[in-house]
């Protein structure tokens, strides 16, 4: 709309604009268009920061499951068979890299597996764990005689456990890729010297730390009422 009392539309030598520029700098449309970039900037900046974190996030997700799948998990015990070594409700890592690259697994190691197949057959739930100690590997020969583990014709030394079994077992010859292992609370464990050997492809990985309670913080190696007894 001409401005009152101005120029005509056709002086063309007037300095003063017949209409104003919705674009040009002084403009109130140009000013709103200014306010409204100014005023996305601040939102834009804001949604790229949370991108940025929630993929930071489930980057370190993904790592924490991956460690957990390859290297170690928490457990916890659920029964007694490992006592005094083991405690009711104690929560402990497991490392799972030494079985899953076929690395050797010494008697005393304790270690976590999957329901062997003679226990499954028997009704027992395949997606259970256990937890036991490896006392004999492939090759060994084992024998529970006269309240005392023997492995090839001599008491064990460590024996990890201060009971005096009250059962008689084998003697048995532990086959190749097998282990035989047993609870620590001996005469209160549903162990191989029950359902046999166990295969080492069922082997989850090792028991290495205890983290809860605090009082009982640090490795896991031997029971305390062997390692104060010397046995």
């Amino acid at each position: 709309m001409d401005h009152p009392h101005g120029p005509t539309p056709t002086d063309a030598g007037s300095s003063q604009p017949t209409e104003r520029n919705p674009s040009a700098p002084g403009s109130s449309d140009g000013l709103e268009a200014a306010g409204r970039g100014q005023g996305d900037a601040p939102a834009v900046g804001l949604m790229h920061g949370l991108r940025r974190q929630l993929l930071s996030l489930v980057l370190w997700l993904l790592l924490a499951l991956l460690l957990r799948w390859l290297v170690v998990e928490p457990r916890w015990i659920p029964s007694g068979s490992m006592l005094p070594t083991l405690q009711l409700q104690d929560r402990i890592l497991v490392e799972k890299v030494r079985p899953r690259f076929g690395r050797n697994v010494p008697p005393g190691t304790v270690v976590v597996f999957h329901a062997p197949p003679e226990l499954v057959e028997a009704g027992y739930d395949p997606g259970s764990a256990l937890i036991k100690r490896v006392v004999a590997g492939p090759g060994d020969q084992v024998e529970v005689r006269d309240g005392r583990l023997l492995r090839n014709g001599a008491p064990m030394d460590p024996d990890w456990s201060a009971q005096t079994m009250d059962y008689r077992f084998g003697p048995v010859v532990v086959p190749p890729g097998h282990l035989l292992v047993l609870g620590d609370n001996r005469n209160a464990s549903l162990d191989s010297h029950i359902w046999g050997p166990l295969p080492r492809e069922e082997v989850i990985g090792t028991a290495i730390w205890r983290y809860w309670p605090l009082q009982r913080f640090g490795p896991i190696r031997v029971s305390p009422t062997v390692a104060a007894g010397g046995a």
